[in-house]
């Protein structure tokens, strides 16, 4: 057992399997005391099992870690704030908070139903508030505190996955905003996007969308052929690789490190660079159509090109 987290106490939801599990484990094995949120549900986010948790937590325990089982529902507000105060009643105080909790309903868009939408935002978006803020709370009364959230490079692109990465995405703009709310308070906000082969890996037929991208029938971002394996059980994107970033960006040498959000896993740490304007154009006054019609193809969107036009 470390003690870089010696004293402090987290809450890691969607804890009981994958990504999350490994992030329990490694705050634990630095010390920290961990509630082990995880509703026990399929990948798609129906039934409930607090077996896993509960497995979970006698993992820590068999370490020499302290820890409590949590089969709350993330996307309860009741639920969230129960499990805030499950951390104070169970051990005094609640220092970190990892938003891992997800589910995906993969399916192209036109085809979506309202119900695989809903799901999805709720668990990723809505989560970040029921749970995020009574911790937040917690935090700045304190005036210290740590919060990282699960994003995805879903959110730069992918394939049948419009719902999973609209929440993704929103999950980078969420951790931006609340670091800079947060951050006078002594509290740090960030995101990873990870490269883990879990459950939740194992349910997207990538090597599909792959297929099709080689073929030329299908427009796909450069870096999701640097994850072509990272499938269930991988190796080489084993959960575990993630984990040791998050416990990282919970210690004091991280409390700089402020609203940015790193790519993780199989062996790289990757800082994704802020949004930046790439070329700007300028009026005194309202653009007129014909200029933009005459201006904006030799300028601004100069040499841009439609990644899924027919080739």
């Amino acid at each position: 057992m470390g003690n870089l987290l010696a004293g402090k106490v987290a809450i890691v939801t969607g804890a009981g399997r994958g990504l999350g599990r490994a992030h329990a484990l490694a705050l634990a094995a630095e010390g920290a005391r961990v509630v082990v949120n995880d509703l026990g549900g399929a990948v798609t986010g129906e039934g409930g099992d607090l077996s896993p948790a509960q497995t979970v937590v006698e993992e820590i325990r068999a370490a020499g870690g302290e820890a409590a089982a949590n089969g709350g529902d993330v996307t309860s507000t009741a639920d969230g704030r129960a499990l805030a105060e499950q951390a104070l009643d169970t051990f005094g105080r609640l220092d970190i908070l990892v938003n891992n909790a997800g589910n995906i309903r993969n399916q192209l868009f036109v085809k979506m139903s309202e119900e695989e939408w809903d799901s999805v935002i709720a668990v990723h978006l809505r989560a970040l508030y029921t749970v995020a803020k009574p911790a937040a709370e917690v935090f700045v009364k304190q005036r210290s505190g740590r919060i990282v959230n699960t994003a995805s490079e879903a959110g730069l692109g992918g394939y049948a996955a419009a719902n999973y990465a609209a929440a993704k995405e929103g999950i980078v703009g969420f951790s931006r905003t609340l670091a800079l709310e947060l951050g006078p308070f002594g509290v740090t906000c960030n995101a990873i996007r990870p490269r883990a082969g879990t459950r939740m890996a194992g349910a997207v037929d990538m090597q599909k969308a792959l297929d099709l991208a080689r073929q030329g029938k299908l427009p796909l971002p450069d870096f999701m052929f640097e994850i072509e394996g990272m499938t269930e059980g991988s190796d080489s994107f084993a959960p575990e690789l993630v984990s040791p970033l998050v416990v990282f960006l919970c210690t004091e040498a991280a409390g700089h490190v402020n609203g940015r959000d790193f790519i993780v896993g199989g062996g790289e740490i990757s800082l994704v660079s802020l949004p930046e304007k790439a070329r700007t154009v300028f009026t005194r006054e309202r653009w007129a159509q014909q200029d933009l019609q005459e201006l904006l193809p030799r300028t601004l969107v100069r040499g841009l090109r439609n990644p899924a036009a027919p080739q």
